[in-house]
């Protein structure tokens, strides 16, 4: 597995096209779109990288998953009354289906529907208890209390956040919002501004490897349908209007986002984490 990685690795490094970091955040625009990561975690306990696997990044969308187990270990299946369970083909941040469905979001990672489903796990607390929960959360799963938001990119989230606002205000005009919209933004910010490394993700996302089960602690973290399900809507809108040629490529579940990590399940075998920021 070492020398797969490594070889992966060393083909990464000739290569000139690294295409854009994302810019329109301005934390991640300063990052420097060379590096590259690459971490395998299998149920054994086992982890083999290469690259920059140390490097910290911001996981952006990744997070949805996350709070996507959350939410339906809080709600279970009311959750799909406030959110969909079918692919946009639309880019994450459109506002045009909102029209069209009356402000329920098509499904829970496109940024409208994420939003929705931060406002449906508040449940009256402050954006800080529903952080303090979620990093809390993300840590048990990854077994490292050394996780932490990256306080500078969900400011610069915040300050540019404008599609997102509108969305969140959009979805609030259709009765679609329970909390301030203020707060639920906050806590969405700071939720996609987790920092961690691919090690830390990869280790992460194990509990969707094995039916539910973190096999390395042996903790239960989910039901083994549940965590079928939800391998099953990443691999159908993980990757949002890019999923179908994602699942036509590469076939395993994925998250991505826009902080240039990806998080894909392959069942039974391992939990993997990519970062290529560009």
């Amino acid at each position: 597995m070492q020398d797969i990685l490594d070889e992966i690795a060393f083909d990464i490094s000739g290569m000139t096209d690294r295409g854009q970091v994302a810019d329109y955040i301005p934390e991640l625009a300063a990052v420097d779109p060379s590096q590259f990561a690459l971490s395998v975690a299998l149920p054994s306990g086992e982890v083999f990288s290469a690259g920059c696997a140390n490097q910290l990044f911001s996981i952006q969308s990744i997070s949805k998953v996350f709070t996507l187990t959350m939410a339906l270990g809080k709600l279970g299946d009311s959750l799909w009354h406030r959110v969909g369970r079918e692919p946009s083909g639309d880019p994450f941040n459109s506002i045009v289906q909102l029209e069209h469905e009356h402000g329920k979001p098509r499904n829970p990672f496109i940024n409208a529907g994420a939003i929705a489903v931060v406002d449906a796990i508040m449940m009256g607390h402050q954006p800080k208890e529903l952080l303090a929960e979620l990093i809390q959360f993300i840590r048990y799963l990854a077994h490292d209390n050394s996780i932490t938001i990256d306080e500078g990119v969900a400011l610069s989230e915040l300050a540019t956040g404008h599609r997102n606002s509108s969305l969140a205000h959009f979805m609030a005009s259709f009765g679609q919002m329970e909390h301030d919209i203020n707060c639920v933004l906050g806590a969405y910010y700071h939720q996609c501004a987790i920092a961690m490394n691919s090690e830390q993700l990869a280790k992460a996302g194990l509990f969707l490897v094995s039916q539910g089960t973190n096999a390395v602690t042996g903790k239960r973290i989910v039901s083994a349908q549940r965590a079928r399900r939800i391998n099953a809507l990443m691999l159908m809108f993980g990757h949002y209007d890019g999923s179908g040629e994602f699942a036509y490529r590469v076939g395993l579940p994925g998250k991505s986002g826009v902080g240039g990590g990806i998080l894909a399940i392959a069942p039974n075998k391992a939990s993997i984490a990519v970062w290529s920021p560009g």
